[in-house]
């Protein structure tokens, strides 16, 4: 064989190794991003139906809006998130059927977004049974906050910084004559004690009223009654929409003019949808940005999310949002390969993870001063004002 022969045939073989060894690389990428590829499964048990409905389903929207968005970014490294959302109707007992069903049948990596204070302590209960955490609870009780609950991760601010928000400003006017109506569950009990305390840490005394009544059962006017008996210049409402609504109008036709203050779980759009013009004057805290200030780069990337989608803006849908992106971001902070001990070690060292021009502090305890409330009031036509 001639030497120009054998230098011919000796390149052929080495092209030949050398796609075959650019072959083999990349296989062995393909094969190590399948193994690395990862579904992680958020398990949510949220009321899409009954009393607090419309809540429930304005925040799962804005859930799934955003892990939609996290799945298309991260789609090249295999990082994804299923959001498995199941109906409790807003009962606390098939709340805790939902959280078994979530952790041993749907196999969830962690609980997330539940939404009532008993609900999310069924969660709570669940979770730490199960060796994995609750995320972002919608409204849960401060007890949840705790260092009896390491494996419970807030997003939304605890009711005790809400209440301090509602009485310092009811001080700043001049009332000091504060009563409390609410729901008799779990989450009126938790409001009530919220309210206590921050009276005393204002050093305003006592309520000088409370009153918790059943859904059902016609007890409101009783009570409405006792309450005004005490002439208060403002009272805090810690109810769904359906409660605070109907006191409001009654206490209105009894000629009640002080001040009404309501915590965030009441929710907006459905309290104005049951009130109408009567919701002029109302004060309401809210944990996160107003869902049309787009100049906050959070509420800017949820609505241009929602530019693609079916929804409407709310306070609930960002909150969602807002919740689903921090879980998201703790996840790719834990990689591909976290364990429910890892993922729990990178969620308490989230004190200061800013979403998008709004802070987040996921292990804050009680209180957290630093964090933004702001009390926002209604006009008859449905303008926020501030």
């Amino acid at each position: 064989m001639d030497r120009s022969r054998r230098l011919l045939l000796g390149k052929a073989g080495a092209a030949l190794l050398l796609g075959g060894g650019l072959a083999g690389s990349r296989l062995a990428q393909a094969q190590t991003a399948r193994a690395a590829a990862r579904t992680v499964i958020l398990g949510q048990s949220i009321p899409l139906t009954g009393a607090a409905s419309e809540i429930g389903l304005a925040f799962a929207a804005g859930c799934r809006l955003y892990a939609t968005q996290f799945n298309d970014a991260n789609a090249a490294s295999g990082l994804q998130l299923k959001l498995v959302q199941l109906d409790d109707g807003y009962d606390a007992q098939r709340a805790a059927a939902n959280a078994r069903t979530l952790l041993v049948n749907d196999k969830a990596d962690m609980l997330f977004g539940f939404v009532g204070t008993a609900s999310s302590e069924a969660g709570a209960k669940a979770a730490a049974q199960q060796g994995t955490v609750l995320f972002a609870p919608f409204a849960a009780a401060d007890s949840l906050r705790t260092a009896a609950h390491p494996n419970v991760f807030h997003v939304r601010p605890s009711m005790a910084d809400e209440a301090i928000k509602i009485v310092r400003q009811c001080a700043t006017v001049g009332q000091s004559r504060i009563a409390l109506v609410g729901d008799d569950d779990a989450m009126g009990r938790a409001g009530l004690a919220a309210v206590q305390q921050a009276m005393n840490d204002q050093k305003l005394g006592a309520l000088v009223a409370s009153a918790l009544v059943p859904t059902s059962g016609g007890k409101l006017d009783a009570a409405l009654e006792d309450v005004l008996k005490t002439s208060p210049q403002a009272i805090v409402l810690v109810s769904l929409s359906g409660t605070t609504a109907e006191a409001i109008r009654k206490l209105r036709r009894s000629g009640y003019g002080g001040s009404f203050m309501a915590f965030s779980i009441v929710g907006i759009d459905p309290l104005y949808a049951t009130l109408g013009k009567d919701i002029r004057g109302i004060v309401m805290a809210q944990v996160v940005p107003s869902p049309r200030s787009s100049a906050i780069p959070i509420v800017k990337e949820y609505l241009a999310a929602i530019d693609s989608s079916d929804q409407t803006p709310s306070y609930e849908g960002l909150e969602g949002f807002i919740a689903a992106k921090a879980a998201g971001e703790a996840v790719r902070r834990a990689g591909h390969a976290f364990t429910a001990a890892s993922l729990q070690r990178v969620m308490a060292g989230m004190t200061d993870y800013d979403v998008g021009g709004f802070r987040i502090n996921l292990r804050p305890g009680l209180r957290d001063p630093q964090r933004t409330i702001d009390l926002i009031s209604i006009t008859a036509d449905g303008r926020v004002l501030r």
